[in-house]
């Protein structure tokens, strides 16, 4: 009896010891199992929201587009939708091309185009009206002088500037340094000020804003208003 007892005893905490150890092995498989799964969800999830990320940002950059605004002298002027990295004479080949009346002397051709540009591709007869009023301007003034060194108070002001129609205009906020030097009154520094001007300020609002410009004062505005636009 007594060894048939020890010996069912020890059974007893054998098969209890095998239960522990089962238990205890059972809890570390759990949880070793379950923490490697949560950490490689979170990897997965982490790739797939880094993935999602870098998807969108190149989408939205295939999707950028500008658009642009061409008048004049061209085969089919209007509004065209183009890349970033586009340059006024991918435009003009956009738009058909050049008339055979155009003249792009005072357009810079090789400039990168920007969102809500226009481009005024002017005619030879324009580009020569702008031209010979600069040069009137330039006699007029050096007889000024001539007048003021003579002490002859003759020397009266004309306007020699005459408004035809729309596409002559400069516009303030788009013109090249070319194409300011063709106002009358307008030359290097005058014109560098505008462009530094609207760099440093934003955008002209009004035509009467250029008088904001360092060294543009009534005078000058009253010669160049009939030339000029936003």
């Amino acid at each position: 009896m007594t060894f048939h007892y020890r010996y069912r005893k020890q059974l007893i905490i054998g098969f209890s010891l095998f239960i522990i150890l089962t238990v205890i092995s059972i809890g570390l498989y759990y949880h070793f199992f379950i923490e490697n799964n949560k950490l490689s969800s979170n990897k997965v999830e982490v790739l797939a929201s880094s993935n999602k990320t870098i998807k969108t940002d190149s989408t939205s950059k295939k999707k950028e587009k500008y658009y642009v605004d061409i008048k004049g002298q061209v085969v089919y002027p209007g509004l065209y939708e183009v890349d970033p990295n586009c340059r006024v004479q991918d435009v003009i080949n956009l738009a058909g091309g050049l008339l055979e009346s155009a003249d792009t002397t005072v357009i810079n051709l090789g400039k990168k185009v920007f969102d809500e540009m226009v481009i005024i591709i002017y005619s030879q007869e324009e580009v020569l009206k702008f031209t010979e009023t600069k040069e009137k301007e330039q006699l007029k003034i050096e007889g000024c002088h001539l007048d003021e060194q003579n002490h002859n108070d003759a020397c009266i002001e004309e306007d020699v500037t005459t408004k035809d129609n729309e596409s002559q205009l400069v516009s303030l906020n788009q013109a090249t340094k070319e194409e300011l030097l063709l106002l009358p009154g307008i030359g290097e520094a005058k014109a560098q000020s505008i462009i530094d001007y609207r760099e440093e300020n934003g955008s002209f609002k009004t035509i009467e804003d250029i008088m904001q410009v360092k060294g543009i004062g009534e005078s000058l505005f009253a010669k160049i208003k009939d030339y000029i636009t936003v």
